[in-house]
């Protein structure tokens, strides 16, 4: 039996390939039948390009209709999909591609040079470049291929995926994820949050993370529904959608924006069904407010690239402002001390995992992928929480320092590199502070060396920053401080940073 991830797709589609798929802004509408046309397309490109079942195939462009395209091709050829932000700057690209090593890199028109250095340094035996209205030279090369394909045969177990994940320490890791990791968490999601024949989905998420993927994504083409499939989340344009709507799915970062708009109302939202919320904490005052103005109980779940989802709040019952709900179907889910021993309901622990859903590990990093495992095989999440007596789980904050922004994970460590590296500078730490908008922003906090004829001020270290990294990783304050306080073993206590410039704003 063939368990490719496309092959349990397509079983799903609707039974008329004329039904509609994705709806574009401007009316054009792309039907069942003809994506799974235009992917087959793709996947004929791969083959001919000389891709077999297995090689990575690095996408970094921008959401549009040819980019599902292309991702469901890869799937249909048995190529493994690496998704890659837009907003990565050559640094980080080149240490995708120099770890997936691809047999084809996808860029936007914007990284045409480094495509070329990618050719020529890196070996990449194919680049091919996909603009953000869908042409270039993959979408040419593509044309020019049949509509038809056999998808290819693939097991349980062999990758679909490879996300790069951001840890807390050194480089991003490559989750690896199953055919049947993501087909699995198709099954979960579309039963925990009883999906419907006639749903339409507001799809506003990017599709180079796990939430706006594999969760939004691939859960609506699991249910054959119906995918208003719009560039990037704009909060008045959504006011425009949500009553030709049924399920809308998001990062806290857009609750806020909703409820900035003034047309924010239970008549707008009077068709919608759901509201998902997820990839960060939401503050319980945008809950809150969100159930008065819409009308509506978000439903906030937990997860993360390396398992999918963890935990929701259900369906039909209690929302718990605050949680993030109970462990989904064939989730086990524990609260351990730092001895891996469970601690009672109600004490805060480390929160441990294990189901069908979780990763198969990190790409060829078998130590790594084994340190973040118990033996008897729970993933290590690196989150802090507590589960109370009826099994509702609280995340209360992160073992590791993680910093997630507007949705996407930033890690210190990082930023921290480029910071040190500056003239007169000494040393830096990055922290995550709340933040209205995006829920935590992105603060460095700087030791000048005392000895330099020069020291840079709060602009220089941004512009430093702005220029390698990706821009939701600069920093959005800079604080200047004597010393960095330290515990007793030299560890750089980051939690009284954050106590101390909590509340503050700009640069000091």
């Amino acid at each position: 039996m063939n368990r490719n991830l496309y092959h349990r797709l397509q079983a799903r589609f609707p039974t008329d390939p004329r039904s509609p798929c994705l709806l574009l802004p401007g009316g054009r509408v792309i039907s069942y039948g003809e994506l799974d046309q235009q992917s087959a397309r793709y996947a004929n490109l791969l083959v001919a390009l000389g891709l077999k079942p297995g090689d990575r195939v690095a996408v970094q462009v921008e959401k549009s209709a040819e980019a599902v395209a292309l991702y469901l091709g890869c799937l249909r050829a048995g190529c493994v999909f690496v998704p890659l932000n837009p907003a990565y700057q050559r640094s980080e690209i080149r240490h995708f591609l120099e770890d997936a090593e691809p047999g084809l890199f996808v860029y936007g028109p914007q990284a045409r040079e480094l495509a070329h250095e990618a050719a020529m340094r890196w070996k990449i035996r194919h680049t091919l470049e996909l603009a953000d209205d869908g042409s270039g030279t993959l979408a040419e090369r593509a044309a020019e291929q049949v509509a038809s394909f056999g998808t290819a045969q693939r097991d349980d177990d062999d990758l679909a995926a490879i996300l790069y994940t951001s840890g807390t320490t050194g480089r991003s890791k490559g989750a690896m994820l199953a055919h049947k990791t993501l087909g699995a968490n198709c099954e979960v999601l579309l039963e925990a949050w009883r999906f419907r024949p006639d749903d339409v989905l507001l799809h506003m998420l990017p599709i180079f993370h796990f939430h706006g993927l594999f969760v939004a994504l691939n859960t609506a083409l699991y249910n054959g529904s119906a995918i208003r499939f719009e560039p990037k989340f704009d909060a008045r344009r959504a006011l425009e959608l949500l009553p030709r709507s049924t399920i809308f799915m998001g990062v806290p970062t857009f609750y806020v924006r909703l409820l900035n708009e003034p047309g924010l109302s239970p008549e707008i939202c009077s068709g919608m069904r759901l509201f998902v919320s997820g990839s960060a904490p939401l503050l319980p005052e945008t809950f809150e407010a969100f159930t008065v103005r819409a009308g509506h109980t978000i439903l906030e779940r937990y997860g993360m690239t390396e398992g999918g989802m963890f935990a929701s709040n259900p369906y039909d019952g209690e929302r718990r402002c605050g949680s993030v709900g109970l462990p989904l179907a064939g989730m086990q889910l524990r609260v351990v001390d730092d001895g891996g021993r469970r601690v009672a309901p109600g004490t805060i622990g480390n929160i441990q995992v294990k189901g069908r859903t979780v990763f198969s590990g990190y790409w060829r990093l078998p130590e790594k992928t084994r340190e973040e495992h118990t033996a008897d095989a729970f993933f290590k999440t690196g989150d802090m929480g507590r589960l109370d007596a009826d099994g509702y789980l609280t995340i209360i904050g992160r073992s590791k320092d993680l910093i997630i922004s507007g949705g996407l994970n930033v890690y210190p460590q990082e930023i921290e590199a480029l910071i040190d590296e500056l003239p007169g500078v000494n040393e830096s730490a990055v922290i995550g502070l709340p933040h209205p908008d995006f829920g935590e922003a992105v603060v460095a906090v700087v030791v000048c060396d005392k000895s330099a004829t020069t020291a840079p001020n709060a602009d220089d270290v941004i512009e430093a920053v702005r220029t390698q990294l990706a821009k939701f990783k600069v920093p959005k304050a800079v604080h200047f401080v004597d010393d960095l306080p330290r515990n007793a073993m030299g560890k750089v206590q980051k939690n009284l940073l954050r106590r101390q410039f909590d509340g503050s704003e700009g640069a000091g």
